[in-house]
């Protein structure tokens, strides 16, 4: 569902500042695969993501989306293949429109609207029904205003408008870090739901070991532009953190050093 072929991406090139990110990424996810991504600070997570989005081009290499190469699209051309959800909970949705404006605005997305913008009866019953899954309450407040939300509240609805029309791939970029432990535990709960229910392949990025663990069906784990991980089956469902941490420095030839990964 997902193939990165020897991807490669160098900000700055030819200055004094030049980082090579990603040094030849090679990554195939099959459909349904639930994969999360680890490692430390400038290990190439979020510019992978941000590859595969397509927020800049890469400087070499292919990326596919079920056999389709979408190497050179333009990012808004990429939507209708990828869902994704943010760190920031302000991101993923419009905090001057209703719930129900959001999730009208998702539903349609690529499709042609016309003059008629009104949000039908049959249409607000079926949003009242999808808050549901979220168990939040939010199916009560259709008319509220997404600025009103917690920020739990708006990164549980930003994933629900994520997966409205089932996307090949859906990107969670450490979506949770923002939250408090509590209602993080609560969004990843309802993300693994939401993932398993619509059979979903899903690529996450987290900051902590034990979720990266613990979630998804194979784990791998980044290191200075590179995999150097990559954990599946049974040998994920043994895992501990302290196992973690000594394949990390075998993989390496380094100590895992992010205060924020072994704190978490």
């Amino acid at each position: 569902m997902l193939e990165l072929k020897q991807v490669q991406k160098t900000f700055n090139p030819n200055t004094i500042n030049e980082r090579r990110a990603l040094k030849g990424i090679d990554l195939t996810l099959q459909e349904g695969d639930f994969v999360t991504v680890i490692g430390g600070n400038g290990a190439g997570k979020s510019t992978m993501l941000n590859a595969i989005a397509g927020v800049w081009p890469i400087d070499q290499g292919q990326i596919l989306v079920d056999g389709i190469d979408i190497t050179k699209l333009a990012q808004h051309k990429r939507a209708q293949y990828l869902g994704r959800v943010f760190q920031d909970p302000m991101m993923g949705t419009a905090a001057d429109m209703e719930l129900e404006e959001n999730l009208a605005l998702a539903k349609r997305r690529g499709q042609f609207r016309g003059l008629k913008w009104g949000i039908t009866a049959k249409e607000r019953e079926e949003y009242r029904e999808l808050l549901k899954i979220l168990d939040l309450g939010l199916e009560n407040r259709l008319k509220a205003k997404v600025g009103l939300l917690s920020g739990g509240q708006r990164q549980a609805l930003t994933l629900l408008m994520a997966t409205l029309q089932k996307p090949k791939v859906l990107l969670l970029d450490e979506h949770t870090a923002a939250l408090d432990p509590k209602t993080a535990s609560k969004v990843l709960e309802i993300s693994d739901r939401i993932i398993a229910e619509n059979r979903l392949t899903a690529l996450m990025v987290t900051h902590n070991m034990r979720d990266a663990i613990h979630y998804g069906n194979r784990l791998i784990m980044m290191n200075e532009g590179r995999i150097i991980l990559d954990i599946s089956g049974e040998e994920k469902k043994k895992l501990t953190v302290e196992h973690l941490l000594e394949q990390f420095t075998k993989a390496s030839g380094s100590e895992f050093a992010t205060d924020r990964a072994l704190l978490s």
